[in-house]
C-alpha cells in the first residue's frame, strides 16, 4: 500500500502550530548573523574593533550576533553593514 501525502507544507504545519512568525525570524537573523561573522572573519575585524565602527557598544553588537536574539533594529542592521562596507537588501516575496 502506498502512503499518500497526509497534510500539507511544513510552512502550513509551522502555521498551524502558530510558530511560523517565531520560525521564519530565527532563521532570518541566523542568516543574518552568519553573514555579519563570516565578513567580520574576512576582514580580520575583532569584536572590539566592529562595535567601534558601528559607534556602538559590544554588548549591542553581541546582541546582534546573538541568533536567538531576533530583536534587530534596522538602524542596527544599518550600522553593521556600513561599518563592514556593505549594503542591505531587502525582499518580499509572494509566499
Amino acid at each position: 500500500m502506498k502512503k499518500k501525502h497526509i497534510g500539507s507544507n511544513f510552512d502550513s504545519f509551522l502555521k498551524e502550530e502558530s510558530i511560523l512568525e517565531r520560525s521564519t525570524a530565527v532563521a532570518v537573523k541566523r542568516v543574518i548573523t552568519w553573514q555579519i561573522e563570516q565578513e567580520m572573519q574576512k576582514q580580520k575585524l575583532t569584536k572590539t574593533l566592529m562595535a567601534k565602527k558601528m559607534h556602538t557598544s559590544r554588548a549591542a553588537l553581541n546582541r546582534l550576533l546573538d541568533e536567538s536574539d531576533t530583536s534587530l533594529t534596522l538602524i542596527t542592521l544599518a550600522r553593521a553593514a556600513t561599518a563592514l562596507g556593505k549594503t542591505i537588501k531587502f525582499e518580499l516575496k509572494a509566499a
